[in-house]
């Protein structure tokens, strides 16, 4: 479908209360998470065929997450902050909407088109320095996805921006399916034992929507506004600095890791443990993701509203309360979800509530570095992310030789958490918000009760303690509907409640 400039006229409307500008949020998120929550989980099913396709031995599973975690900082780099000054630039009144969409699109092509000639041009020496010399075509293959994923998230940028989750949600999952049927019917059927198909069928895919998103280029007229640009990279650049600290939390222990444990016949395998193990606990990074998709359209779009700080309350509040409603359904079922992986693995399983905390302290950071976004002082978020990533790295070199895959998980935690604090404290000096901090200390209170009751249950049988655990997450989730979210209020069930009162 063709893009065209009547479709950027914005007709004037009521502005929505608070309670609709949440039930919107809420309606796009879900929609949002059908490719973040829904697709994510089902390429666990990608953990469980490699895991089990690839013996805990060999470390291929080792090999594919650190190609993953170079290729995620990359990505940041390709991308230079711009996704996020698209946004910003396209809702301000002063510019025309398809002009910042082109120009966006024009810089970040040029950089993407640079760089894939010149590391393709130097291939082997860079595939050398990270140790994968005899398989130089592993990185060139992830080069050229790394480049294509760059230039696609300004597209998929747009969609989000123009509110059209069904064909972002489309996209996303068009990937995600031809993904998982061609490494099942590569690892599972033809009992496939090379690593570097992975990254094969990964081009192929990326390739496939590369095609399918040719109509977000056409319907418009290419303009390229070179003032504009040095605003969006004035804006942006904090950003950059802000996304590779932010991506460096995340993968920098897995880029780190073959490099510093002491012993290297060994590092692949301990990594693929560590990547495999932790990999159960990304649904916080799922929710999150989800949450930012539809989060951050949202906010700009409802900037310039009074209530504004109201929402963003309301909004951090909710979150809170179903990451860690998350938190507590991996953490009880934990003994059931493992089977994800195979058996091999399992001994890696203790990092996950850790890795899972961290990953919530990393979503309450996400949803307070609007602050600093709203009043254009980006650089704050790159002060904050700068020092937790410093910490995470400095953690990782220190205690990686001493304690194994364990020193990347608390050092995750440290880190975000760091910078989950500073983001606080300096936000409510530059742009105060009032959260709700008695309701959410309450739920962070209950959570960890009903979470050690959880764990300290003396029952043998599987079954029965998965029975006593369910019980304790009915509690869990009856506070959240006692307290948050009434019966009443709920679709279907509402009307019922309101016609029997």
């Amino acid at each position: 479908m063709a893009i065209s400039s009547e479709e950027n006229i914005n007709p004037k409307a009521e502005k929505p209360s608070p309670s609709g500008n949440l039930k919107s949020l809420a309606k796009e998120t879900v929609i949002y998470g059908l490719s973040s929550i829904v697709g994510k989980f089902l390429n666990y099913l990608l953990v469980t065929v490699y895991t089990v396709s690839l013996p805990v031995s060999g470390g291929g599973y080792g090999v594919i997450t650190h190609m993953y975690a170079i290729t995620a900082l990359l990505l940041v780099l390709l991308t230079f902050g711009m996704e996020t000054g698209f946004f910003r630039f396209a809702n301000k009144s002063e510019y025309n909407p398809l002009t910042v969409y082109s120009t966006t699109i024009i810089s970040v092509g040029s950089i993407v088109l640079i760089f894939l000639i010149a590391s393709l041009s130097f291939l082997n020496p860079i595939a050398s320095v990270f140790g994968y010399k005899e398989h130089p075509w592993y990185i060139g293959m992830m080069l050229i996805v790394v480049a294509m994923d760059a230039f696609q998230s300004i597209l998929f940028a747009f969609l989000r921006y123009k509110k059209r989750p069904v064909r972002f949600v489309f996209l996303k999952l068009l990937f995600i399916a031809s993904n998982i049927l061609l490494n099942i019917i590569y690892y599972v059927f033809m009992k496939g034992k090379n690593v570097g198909m992975t990254f094969a069928i990964n081009l192929i895919c990326t390739s496939l929507v590369m095609a399918c998103m040719i109509p977000q280029l056409r319907g418009f007229k290419y303009e390229f506004d070179k003032e504009l640009l040095n605003k969006m990279l004035k804006y942006s650049f904090p950003i950059l600095i802000l996304g590779i600290a932010g991506i460096l939390n995340q993968v920098a222990d897995k880029i780190i890791f073959p490099f510093v444990y002491p012993d290297k016949a060994q590092a692949d395998v301990q990594l693929g443990i560590y990547g495999a193990a932790s990999k159960i606990a990304m649904i916080m990074a799922m929710l999150t993701q989800a949450f930012r998709y539809a989060y951050e359209p949202f906010v700009f779009s409802h900037s310039k509203e009074k209530d504004n700080r109201e929402v963003y309350a309301s909004a951090m509040k909710f979150f809170i309360i179903f990451t860690l409603l998350a938190f507590l359904g991996v953490m009880f079922y934990l003994d059931m979800l493992r089977y994800l992986l195979g058996k091999g693995y399992w001994v890696g399983l203790k990092v996950v509530p850790i890795v899972m905390i961290a990953e919530i302290f990393m979503g309450i950071y996400f949803n307070l570095s609007f602050w600093y976004k709203l009043i254009d002082e980006t650089k704050w978020g790159a002060y904050f992310s700068l020092i937790g990533c410093s910490i995470i790295i400095i953690v990782n070199i220190v205690f990686i030789p001493i304690y194994g895959y364990m020193a990347c998980a608390w050092a995750g935690f440290a880190g975000y958490g760091v910078a989950m604090l500073l983001s606080y404290f300096v936000g409510q000096r530059k742009y105060p918000i009032k959260y709700d901090i008695k309701s959410i200390s309450k739920y962070v209170l209950l959570t960890a009760v009903i979470y050690f009751a959880g764990e300290m249950l003396p029952i043998k049988n599987l079954f029965l303690l998965l029975f006593a655990r369910t019980i304790l997450l009915s509690i869990f989730i009856g506070y959240i509907i006692r307290n948050d979210f009434p019966l009443s209020q709920l679709p279907l069930i509402g009307k019922y409640f309101t016609k029997n009162k």
